[in-house]
């Protein structure tokens, strides 16, 4: 059911699957409590970049050959969702743990892998489509779904899914989102970042056609319900960018693995990577194109690179960059559990260090809304927290740094080797697909390396007292962090 022979592994380094996940995606959003969930708790209009990383990350985990890190991986999954739970606008309870809702995210990845090699003319045969929905069944049985939430065989499935979209699915907010929002406002990758004229015109005409195609590949029973436009010719636009992304399977096998396209995406120049110098000068080249379109075109103009920028930020872009983790224009509970998701997730904690960060997290909360909460609202805003800046590191914040500090120190000696610094601070995909939290691989940034050893002034290693200094500096505002700017600052 799991590793380099399923029949998942096959999908998971095709191209057009990445369609298949959006559309997946979009279903998703469309079931009332998902919905809820991903507007309350969700990065993934902040940090949509993050957010892909993650998912691949642990789908890889889950359908990969090792048994200890699937179990490993199905654990955290757990304990993540079995923390999202509230009640949505119209007063709805939704719960991230629910079977039905679970077995719902499972349904869509299966039905949207078998639509989009229908829509690419190569359809599954009988056989080889009962052997996917055997694999999904099984990664559902992993996370504990015992019971069989989803239909036991593949005729019995259709029914079921027929029944989803014509009864259970909504025109929700996260949703429309998705649909109309993310494109128009999708921030680079760190690939592209300080190229801001480049990936604005990309993405102005990237965005439309992957909208437009996602809502044509939806059933046509939930587009009426939702009311979603019939653009025309959007059929044979769906079909041509399906059958094309199909014709990326005769290329060499290397150039289309998941592994290397994400690690792609997500490196830095500034990476011990051997790859990194030829990104550089295809930069300078982006650089220089980027240059001449804004002269021959009347482009708005784009926010500047961050490269060169200050060692401080305003309050309004520390907030933004930073705390507002959700994407609501807000600081409440939701960003600060997104944090703590992160930094767990970098590290791979278990069940107690895990606890441990989230409850210092919480604390913090609890500081931060009797120090900044002015109106009472249960939430701060950017005005509110502008105000009183300097509560914000306060002795809770002190004690998740230091908490954060003991997770990544591994061995207990009280400092951060390379190696620990590497777990915490990476961000190539290949260094997060395994279990351990050991880091091992390539595509450590050199400035990571630096900072590592700026911390003591003793070679690579890191001091709790360092350590804690520059997290507090980073958190309050004071400063910029070439590591932990990556990671919570970054899309």
């Amino acid at each position: 059911m799991f590793g380099p022979d399923s029949q998942f592994h096959r999908f998971f380094n095709d191209p057009r699957w990445a369609l298949a996940v959006l559309r997946a995606t979009v279903l998703e959003a469309a079931h009332p409590q998902i919905g809820a969930a991903l507007i309350d708790n969700s990065t993934f209009v902040a940090h949509p970049w993050r957010r892909l990383r993650n998912t691949l990350v642990s789908l890889h985990r889950m359908f990969g050959a090792d048994d200890e890190t699937r179990h490993r991986e199905a654990a955290r999954l757990n304990r993540l969702h079995a923390r999202l739970s509230g009640t949505d606008a119209q007063n709805r309870p939704y719960d991230a743990m629910d079977p039905q809702v679970r077995a719902w995210v499972v349904a869509t990845l299966f039905e949207s892998s078998v639509t989009m090699c229908r829509l690419s003319g190569q359809p599954l045969d009988r056989i080889t489509m009962e052997r996917l929905y055997a694999e999904f069944q099984a990664f559902l049985a992993v996370l504990g779904d015992q019971a069989g939430h989803l239909p036991p065989t593949l005729k019995e499935f259709w029914p079921y899914y027929d029944h989803m979209v014509q009864e259970e699915l909504e025109d929700t907010e996260a949703l429309r989102i998705i649909l109309y929002k993310l494109f128009d406002h999708l921030p680079a990758p760190p690939l592209l970042d300080g190229l801001p004229t480049v990936w604005a015109a990309g993405r102005a005409l990237a965005g439309p056609v992957l909208g437009t195609i996602t809502v044509a590949s939806l059933p046509e029973p939930f587009r009426r319900r939702a009311g979603l436009p019939e653009t025309p010719g959007a059929q044979a636009l769906m079909q041509s960018v399906y059958t094309a992304a199909g014709l990326a399977r005769f290329l060499p096998d290397n150039w289309i693995q998941a592994e290397n396209v994400t690690s792609l995406l997500f490196l830095s120049p500034d990476s011990d990577n051997p790859h990194a110098a030829a990104l550089t000068a295809l930069r300078d080249r982006m650089k220089r194109a980027g240059a001449l379109f804004r002269l021959v075109t009347p482009f708005p103009a784009q926010p500047g690179p961050t490269e060169g920028a200050g060692p401080q930020r305003d309050a309004e872009e520390f907030f933004t960059a930073v705390l507002d983790q959700t994407g609501d224009g807000y600081l409440d509970w939701p960003d600060l559990a997104a944090m703590a998701r992160e930094l767990s997730s970098r590290l791979d904690l278990d069940e107690p260090a895990e606890t441990r960060l989230y409850h210092a997290y919480a604390e913090w909360w609890k500081e931060l809304q009797a120090a900044l909460d002015a109106d009472g609202d249960g939430r701060i805003s950017k005005e509110e927290y502008a105000a009183g800046v300097p509560s914000l590191a306060g002795p809770a914040l002190i004690r998740v740094a230091e908490v954060l500090f003991s997770a990544t120190d591994a061995d207990g000696d009280g400092s951060i080797d390379a190696d620990e610094y590497r777990a915490l601070f990476r961000t190539a995909f290949r260094r997060t697909v395994a279990g351990s939290g050991s880091g091992s691989g390539s595509g450590t940034g050199a400035g990571a390396e630096a900072e590592a050893e700026a911390g003591t002034g003793q070679g690579a290693r890191y001091s709790r007292s360092a350590f804690v200094k520059d997290f507090l500096s980073f958190m309050s505002g004071r400063s910029r962090s070439t590591a932990f700017d990556p990671l919570l600052a970054e899309a």
